[in-house]
């Protein structure tokens, strides 16, 4: 993929784990209510893969209103309001009908998911779009060859003790070392 140019779709609709690695590094970027673009590299993902999942909010295939963009084709925003106060922001991940998605927890200065949306703006009236310039939310390809493994750490995800022993220790948050 060229630098700079927009990942399309079909680069979303991979393996959720290699997609969460692989998004280290690469730009998000997001048209400012000023009409200015913040280009932000991300440097910490989450990986939430699918029915198997007991972190993910589809696990057991449980569709909700608020689920249902999960089960949609990769390469959409899953925009969330977390706890009533930050909205989140995840990526769909995977074919149609398997819920997967990766949430964005930090790009550019923003360490933390409701970080990164309060300072980029980003709230529920993106939910379900298509990552896309014309939707002002999108990732480019990064500039350099891809991060090298011994750069990036894999840990396990933050704040889901509630997923039990196994599913709260996976190591399925990935981050760029020194972020």
């Amino acid at each position: 993929m060229p630098a700079g140019k927009p990942l399309p779709r079909k680069w979303f609709l991979r393996d959720t784990l290699e997609i969460a690695r692989e998004l280290i590094g690469q730009t998000l970027c997001r048209r400012m209510p000023d009409g200015r673009v913040a280009r932000l590299v991300i440097h910490e993902t989450e990986a939430y893969d699918g029915p198997e999942d007991l972190a993910c909010h589809a696990h057991s295939n449980r569709r909700t209103k608020r689920t249902a963009v999960m089960f949609e084709r990769g390469g959409l925003n899953y925009i969330y309001l977390c706890y009533g106060v930050h909205w989140l922001f995840n990526i769909v991940t995977g074919p149609a009908d398997y819920p997967a998605a990766v949430l964005i927890r930090g790009a550019g200065s923003y360490d933390g998911p409701g970080k990164l949306t309060r300072g980029i703006f980003l709230e529920g009236s993106l939910n379900k779009q298509t990552l896309s310039r014309k939707n002002g939310l999108w990732v480019e390809a990064a500039s350099d060859p891809p991060i090298p493994d011994n750069l990036i750490r894999r840990t396990p995800r933050i704040g889901i003790d509630y997923a039990g022993p196994h599913w709260s220790q996976v190591p399925y948050r990935f981050l760029l070392e020194d972020s």
